[in-house]
């Protein structure tokens, strides 16, 4: 937190997320890329502004560790709004894709790495 953010901020994180200090689900991570749905559904949405925030900048993917940076609150309390929207089904949320150690990529990084030796 930098210095003055305390005196600044008018509401203190854990009231954003009503007193909840855990999300209801744990499969967000920080690099979990989400995206607002468009159009959204027809059910109502949370009326805090933060969820409206987030809808705003997740209009293109976005991942949780940014959208915290952006909105200038902490993960813990983005992941919980984040659990709030996807269960409004306002956003979507993609996991990282799996990083394969396969042979073929060890071929590849061996040969660059000779044809960057012959450079």
């Amino acid at each position: 937190m930098r210095e003055g953010d305390a005196e600044g901020r008018l509401v203190r994180p854990f009231a954003l997320t009503g007193g909840r200090t855990r999300p209801s689900r744990a499969d967000f991570t920080l690099i979990t890329t989400v995206t607002a749905v468009h159009p959204p559904p027809e059910r109502a949405a949370r009326g805090q502004p933060e969820h409206a925030r987030i809808l705003r900048l997740c209009a293109e993917p976005v991942a949780v560790a940014e959208l915290a940076a952006l909105l200038d609150l902490p993960v813990s309390v983005v992941v919980i709004l984040l659990c709030d929207l996807l269960e409004d089904g306002r956003i979507t949320a993609r996991a990282p894709h799996a990083v394969s150690h396969t042979t073929a990529d060890l071929d590849l990084l061996r040969k660059v790495r000779e044809g960057l030796g012959r450079l």
